[in-house]
């Protein structure tokens, strides 16, 4: 994988870039599509490419090892060819679900034993084990296994945690850099900043990280429950730190509004469910604000969604059609709805690179972030 910043903003720490992989270019800043098991919700992937233009999505190890498991994805030549998709494919490591399956997991030095939410079987994920299933799932760029901590947290915790999530680092890129690519083609494994929101373990975290000198680096450990302040203050300060010629992944984050002010702090790469989640519930994002298309009022309002959207479908349909959709269930509703939000998070990163580009992007940064907070 090779990074290269094409412009500086000179009002902000937001940058351009390109990604270079071996499954194609992605240009920075970028909002990647989460498809959790394998697909983006209620999108096709040749929605994804054509309509969305989405240029890299997620997978989730967690899940892909539960069903269909790492033994068929295998059979198939890895991701890629078991789900039809030629472009980058990230997958994280399992840690999330440390965090979020907090009930059903035991945490020691050696890693993490869990209990299967689908069947009560139980599972154990070491930081060795996390990597060799996500080099035979065969994602371009790949998470090192760490533990997420909750919010709020406190300090001893949070410590002894990043302590570990450290150490589980170093046997991660020791079995990484031990192994040969399975599928013909290069993979490339981010570390994980954590530290929860106490600067001085950021700090240390961010200092650590970076002394691995990978070819990327994630912070995680954030939107998880603290003020938006908080998680861009933890932003700024890790970003100081890390290295400014390499990619910064900003992970599980999140709303047009964050992911606006983050790239000013320095952020190249975000994911999130948010688009896909929020618009099952009939919820909308725009560039003049956030709909609920399941308020009353639309529910004769004959104007097609959004006029201004990227997505054909969005510019097609109407709002009272839509709500319609949402208020019985229909599974139409929530593609139309997915694909639209989906094409807006990706119109959004563009646009801030193109600014980025002018050399404009705070002042249209800040013009943006009032409009997208508001409800219509």
């Amino acid at each position: 994988m090779k990074f290269k910043i094409h412009h500086k903003d000179p009002n902000s720490n937001a940058r351009s870039g390109t990604i270079a992989t071996d499954h194609g270019n992605i240009h920075t800043p970028i909002f990647m599509p989460v498809g959790t098991q394998g697909t983006v919700k209620g999108v096709h992937q040749h929605e994804l490419k054509q309509d969305i233009k989405a240029q890299i999505i997620l997978g989730n190890t967690y899940h892909l090892y539960l069903r269909p498991g790492i033994d068929i994805i295998s059979q198939a030549g890895g991701l890629h060819k078991f789900i039809g998709w030629d472009k980058p494919i990230l997958t994280d490591s399992g840690g999330y679900q440390v965090y979020s399956l907090s009930d059903r997991r035991k945490i020691n030095e050696e890693g993490v034993t869990f209990v299967s939410h689908i069947d009560g079987s139980k599972h154990f994920f070491s930081p060795e084990r996390a990597i060799e299933i996500q080099q035979s799932i065969g994602a371009d760029i790949i998470m090192a296994f760490d533990e997420c901590t909750p919010y709020p947290c406190d300090y001893a915790y949070a410590k002894s945690s990043m302590e570990l999530t450290h150490r589980w680092l170093d046997r991660c890129c020791k079995y990484f850099d031990s192994q040969k690519p399975l599928y013909g083609y290069q993979q490339t494994l981010f570390p994980i900043v954590q530290g929860s929101t106490y600067r001085d373990l950021r700090k240390k975290s961010a200092e650590t990280i970076a002394s691995f000198d990978r070819e990327a680096n994630a912070i995680g450990g954030l939107s998880v429950g603290e003020p938006a302040e908080e998680m861009y203050e933890m932003t700024d300060l890790v970003c100081q730190i890390l290295p400014k010629d390499k990619p910064r992944y900003l992970m599980g984050v999140g709303t047009p509004a964050n992911i606006l002010e983050c790239i000013a702090l320095g952020i190249d790469m975000f994911d999130c469910v948010l688009p896909t989640r929020n618009a099952r519930h009939g919820l909308l994002y725009t560039d003049q604000g956030i709909i609920n298309i399941k308020n009353a009022k639309w529910k004769d309002n004959f104007s097609v969604i959004d006029e201004n959207s990227t997505c054909h479908t969005s510019r097609y349909y109407t709002k009272a059609y839509l709500r319609h959709l949402i208020h019985t269930k229909e599974l139409l509703g929530a593609q139309i709805a997915s694909l639209h939000n989906l094409s807006f998070f990706l119109w959004l990163v563009e646009k801030a690179r193109e600014h980025i580009q002018a050399g404009d992007f705070l002042e249209w940064k800040n013009q943006m972030i009032p409009l997208l907070e508001q409800r219509i």
